[in-house]
């Protein structure tokens, strides 16, 4: 018997799908510590933590054959979950940020529904591809920014804004194109 790699993808118990779980614990720890205690170099940091985690079980996934389908849901559920969190934490101060936070949701919900009808037509669940890693570090990176730059001017804020923006529209157009592909291959 070869000593290949073994099939994970049915895992639900594995090292990354347990990081990823934790992201989704730091989540109230996130907003506790922007909103309640107002602690914002804290905040960030656990918004670091959180990232190094999102790092790390991508890492270990793939290193180590550790990718489960699961892993493939939960991981984006993790990130979704977290920029939406902290997205609601900075609308406190910064009104450009709904922009920012609208688009993700029209993004979110266009991405859910085709990915269910790719899910529905091939059978197979998807890893996220280099446009959407890019969207989601660039909005990391926003998020980021403004939580430490607690005075940053509304035009800075604004433009970090549209940079997210354009991002995200660009994502979303690749999956579309990607995820209506799959489809009309499926159906052959």
């Amino acid at each position: 018997m070869a000593d290949g790699p073994r099939d994970t993808s049915k895992k639900i118990i594995t090292i990354p799908n347990l990081l990823s779980t934790f992201r989704i614990l730091l989540i109230p720890v996130i907003v506790w510590l922007y909103c309640g205690k107002q602690d914002y170099p804290l905040a960030a940091g656990v918004l670091v933590l959180s990232g190094v985690t999102d790092v790390t079980d991508g890492f270990i996934a793939r290193r180590f054959h550790m990718v489960s389908d699961l892993g493939k849901v939960l991981d984006p559920i993790a990130d979704k979950l977290t920029q939406t969190a902290a997205l609601g934490c900075l609308l406190t101060r910064f009104p450009a940020v709904w922009w920012l936070l609208g688009v993700l949701v029209v993004k979110e919900t266009v991405m859910a529904v085709m990915g269910l009808t790719v899910i529905r037509r091939t059978g197979e669940v998807y890893s996220a591809a280099w446009h959407g890693k890019l969207a989601t570090c660039v909005l990391y990176a926003i998020i980021f920014t403004h939580i430490v730059w607690y005075s940053i001017p509304a035009a800075g804020s604004w433009v970090l804004t549209a940079v997210g923006i354009a991002c995200i529209l660009l994502s979303l157009t690749l999956y579309t194109i990607a995820d209506l592909r799959r489809i009309k291959e499926a159906g052959r």
